[in-house]
């Protein structure tokens, strides 16, 4: 794994070279980071002084702001008031857009074949969170979704450290694919060391079944928890798994990254175990990249998982 820095001349260069583009997205498809020293996203100044100023307290707040563009409304952002509410829903309107339109261009090979999900606004300090196992921060992990099944396509993260003085502090290990051939196994020879692989990774025609009919009821929110595909089913107990794994999160070879004020980073993170060791203030772009999409698609986790499967 390497970060992969990119200044914003070279951001500029590089649209006119389809092939260093093309390069870009392999590298983030390899488990690298790229890196930008200085955010190609501005933010107003005083956009980034009312994000600032925000703090979440009591028993309210959820562990991230999130901004929901197909709905345009924010969630887990206990409001001091409605002006206050809608000064939030108009910066992370405007942050999505932005991002949009820059990786737009910048990961143009994938043509936006991708499905925008949610932006977050991260006002906690990391460090010493009090969080459930499964939803700490700090402990090395890949990414999965309980209830948006991604069905093989890739969780592309853009982020933004808008604190002004503080960097973020991230450690990642080995990626997926490394992980899964030392962790996943045939159900016969799993054990409390390992995670048991799932009999397909394909679609279930079932799940789709139940995502209509809940989709008509008006349940779309519980229909991917009652019946997940094979695929995110097995990355969620994969995530569970590395989280809970007290071995594996102390004995694992680790790198270290600090990313400064004012930078901004991406990574796909289903296919880079991480963790936010500290840091306070952060924005966040998901997107769920189309795995037809790909450069090389023979990394992608789902392709990872079919060979273990058929072996």
């Amino acid at each position: 794994m390497q970060l992969v820095a990119i200044s914003l001349g070279d951001v500029w260069d590089s649209l006119q070279d389809p092939q260093r583009l093309r390069k870009y997205c392999a590298y983030l498809e390899a488990g690298d980071i790229v890196y930008f020293p200085e955010t190609p996203i501005p933010i107003a100044r005083g956009d980034l002084d009312f994000l600032l100023s925000q703090q979440q307290v009591g028993a309210g707040y959820r562990k991230n702001i999130a901004y929901k563009p197909s709905e345009d409304r924010v969630t887990g952002f206990v409001a001091q008031s409605p002006e206050t509410g809608e000064r939030l829903r108009t910066i992370m309107r405007k942050y999505s857009r932005d991002v949009v339109e820059f990786l737009g261009k910048f990961l143009a090979p994938y043509e936006s074949r991708w499905q925008l999900d949610y932006a977050s606004f991260r006002p906690q300090e990391e460090q010493g969170r009090d969080l459930s196992t499964r939803k700490r921060n700090d402990l090395l992990h890949t990414d999965a979704f309980p209830t948006r099944p991604t069905h093989g396509d890739r969780i592309l993260r853009f982020f933004n450290n808008i604190n002004p003085a503080k960097s973020r502090e991230w450690i990642t290990t080995e990626t997926f694919d490394r992980l899964a051939k030392q962790f996943a196994g045939s159900r016969e020879l799993a054990t409390k060391n390992g995670i048991p692989l799932p009999e397909s990774v394909e679609k279930r025609g079932i799940a789709r079944a139940v995502a209509a009919t809940a989709k008509s009821l008006g349940l779309s929110h519980i229909a991917p928890a009652l019946v997940r595909p094979p695929y995110d089913d097995f990355m969620l107990r994969f995530h569970h798994f590395l989280k809970e794994n007290a071995p594996f999160q102390r004995d694992c070879p680790k790198q270290h990254w600090s990313f400064p004020p004012g930078s901004s980073w991406m990574v796909y993170t289903d296919m880079v175990s991480h963790a936010v060791l500290s840091g306070q203030y952060a924005l966040e772009q998901t997107f769920l990249v189309s795995r037809e999409a790909m450069v090389t698609p023979e990394r992608a986790p789902i392709s990872v998982l079919r060979e273990l499967v058929r072996n």
